[in-house]
């Protein structure tokens, strides 16, 4: 008896929904389905693909809007690569000879770069990166929210005194020049300076 060939799972992922193709190593297309992303639909996707045991997902995007469910069948013990959009896009011009995009052809072009491609980026579910990760958009947040804020001080600054405040303003000196300008002060006119 021989052992079941391997085959690639080829996703195109969206927020509420995941539209997959299953293909062997002969290109052959074994399966085809359009899962939601919610709890039912991402259960019936996998016992959809429990069917084939030696299966590896081949996910687009997957440090972008396929990220989500990528994690998510990472952490149940799947086998998960990445496919580069850039990638997908190819193959799905030399898949069909157009470049017109549809859920169906995105998750054949993924499935077929899957197939084809050796060296595909295979994920790994590591606790620290993702933890990593974490801290490292909240950093980059807090980066844009000081510097949406600073931006609206020193228009508020412009607004109330003629010329507005110097570039480098320390908290304590945007203190200091918005007491100045207190409310017996008159805001700067439009036009006036």
């Amino acid at each position: 008896m021989s052992l079941p060939e391997r085959v690639v799972i080829g996703m195109d992922p969206h927020k509420r929904s995941a539209t997959i193709e299953v293909m062997a190593g002969d290109e052959t297309i074994l399966g085809t389905g359009r899962f939601g992303t919610d709890r039912a639909g991402y259960s019936a996707m996998v016992t959809y693909a429990k069917q084939w045991p030696d299966r590896v997902w081949a996910i687009e995007g997957c440090q972008g809007i396929g990220r989500h469910i990528a994690t998510r069948l990472l952490a149940d013990g799947e086998q998960v690569t990445d496919v580069p959009p850039k990638l997908s896009a190819r193959a799905r011009v030399f898949a069909t000879g157009q470049g017109r995009k549809t859920d169906a052809t995105d998750a054949h072009s993924v499935a077929l770069v899957g197939t084809r491609m050796a060296g595909l980026r295979p994920l790994v579910n590591d606790e620290q990166l993702a933890v990593l990760r974490i801290l490292v958009d909240r950093r980059r947040s807090l980066g844009e929210d000081h510097t949406r804020m600073v931006s609206q001080l020193h228009q508020l600054l412009l607004e109330l005194i003629p010329g507005g405040a110097k570039k480098s303003l320390s908290a304590a000196q945007a203190k200091a020049l918005l007491a100045r300008s207190g409310p017996g002060t008159r805001p700067a006119r439009p036009g006036a300076g």
